[in-house]
């Protein structure tokens, strides 16, 4: 995430050289490119922590510290 970024929420990822920013709520692909196998992950990992990330997200906007969200196992 960025501070002060656009609507609507999101965050950036970088896998194998692809970047990709994702959409908070449903872990889809905003802009971007990354591998099917990836994408999958990274939709699971979004629901499993949306009420985390969409945290983060006001506290981006509020340009205020954001709170480590654990990675996939």
């Amino acid at each position: 995430m960025n501070f002060g970024d656009h609507n609507p929420p999101h965050f950036h990822a970088e896998y194998q050289g692809f970047q990709a920013a994702f959409d908070l709520r449903t872990g889809k692909i905003l802009a971007g490119e990354f591998p099917a196998s990836a994408k999958r992950l990274i939709e699971t990992w979004t629901k499993k922590n949306r009420a985390a990330l969409l945290e983060n997200w006001k506290h981006a906007e509020a340009r205020e510290p954001l709170e480590r969200i654990p990675g996939m196992d």
